[in-house]
């Protein structure tokens, strides 16, 4: 496929992304309501995906967000340069001594166990990202003047806030008018959306960012929530998925948005907290493929898979064209990632490449 990329020679990055990067507090083995102590590591939704295309992919990349000028947001930011993304598009906002003007978010995410599912509890209203609005952002100058061949956002961004909403669809107008191929994880969370309209106002906020995106990216609920299509005979309880009616939706989803250049969804079979099935599909071109199945995936920490599958689809789209190829490097790539803790990807080209050539779990000496 031709995405009609634009040459990395005139432009910065390869890849940015718009989105918030919150501080989660991770309890280990533990639960949030009893924890004495919490490690902490960085994360967000469309952060996480620019992240894994730096650490593992070795793109260059950036991330478009504004964070509270503290110290809890000067250790994002160390977090952010560890994880080798460029920072110099942050935009700092003044705060005061409580948080009253603005904060930064923080997300306590436990993994679950077996029978016990992972559990999220976010801290996120009134930080300084969801009271950004599009004039802070120079897009102009980000898309035309340094220049990106790709944007990444998504739903969590756009569900955090009016404001949040209305900059997702300005960054996107303005990456179109200079070129930049746009993806978007629908990732809906209705607890977030809830706030601000419910679903529809999802629908209604996502049916207008489906206009200018060329790569979506979502689950079964996310397509439905956000989009409004529908599997028809879906096994509610998911213990089989209904694979054919995944095609048929993606192929309606493409039908509806002519402007889509590729539409993939993860499939994940939930066993136990820590016993999925998982693959993903992706359409190109009027032929859907399917990645390689991860059947049992043993798993460590599950949050941030679907980041790290949406990472190595965009790397392989990227530098392959190749769907099948790219679609592959994703499920492999998120499925590494939900071995490690942390929201963000612990693997290196080199292993993902292994995984997605069968490659087994013996020790590596």
């Amino acid at each position: 496929m031709d995405l009609n990329l634009r040459p990395a020679g005139e432009c910065a990055f390869d890849a940015v992304s718009l989105g918030e990067v919150m501080l989660r507090f991770d309890p280990g083995e533990g639960r949030i309501r009893t924890a004495r102590s919490f490690k902490v590591w960085e994360g967000g939704g469309e952060y996480n995906v620019v992240r894994g295309l730096r650490k593992c992919f070795g793109m260059k990349t950036a991330v478009i967000t504004a964070l509270a000028d503290n110290d809890i947001g000067r250790l994002i930011e160390d977090f952010m340069m560890q994880g080798g993304v460029d920072v110099s598009l942050v935009k700092w906002m003044e705060t005061d001594g409580s948080s009253r003007i603005c904060r930064n978010g923080f997300n306590f995410t436990e993994r679950g166990y077996g029978i016990r599912g992972a559990k999220g509890v976010s801290d996120r209203a009134n930080t300084a990202i969801s009271k950004a609005k599009p004039e802070d952002f120079d897009f102009d100058y980000i898309f035309g003047e340094l220049g990106a061949r790709w944007l990444h956002t998504g739903g969590i961004y756009a569900a955090i806030s009016e404001q949040a909403s209305e900059t997702v669809i300005a960054a996107i107008k303005a990456a179109k008018k200079y070129g930049t191929i746009v993806s978007y994880d629908l990732n809906y969370r209705p607890s977030m959306w809830a706030a601000i309209g419910g679903k529809e106002k999802a629908q209604k906020v996502n049916q207008e960012v489906a206009k200018y995106v060329d790569v979506m990216i979502g689950n079964e609920e996310d397509f439905t929530a956000c989009l409004g299509f529908q599997i028809e005979g879906q096994d509610e309880s998911l213990k089989e998925l209904n694979i054919e009616g995944y095609k048929k939706m993606i192929n309606e989803a493409a039908k509806t948005y002519p402007n889509f250049k590729a539409v993939a969804t993860t499939l994940r079979t939930v066993h136990t907290a820590t016993v999925n099935d998982w693959s993903a599909l992706c359409w190109a071109g009027g032929e859907i493929y399917k990645a390689k199945d991860y059947k049992g995936l043993e798993i460590y920490d599950r949050v941030g898979g679907g980041d790290s599958f949406a990472s190595g689809l965009v790397y392989g789209l990227m530098t392959t064209g190749d769907a099948e190829l790219a679609v592959n490097y994703g499920a492999a790539h998120g499925a590494l990632a939900m071995t490690t803790p942390g929201d963000t990807s612990m693997a290196t080209k080199k292993e993902v490449e292994a995984i997605m050539g069968g490659a087994g779990a013996r020790v590596q000496r």
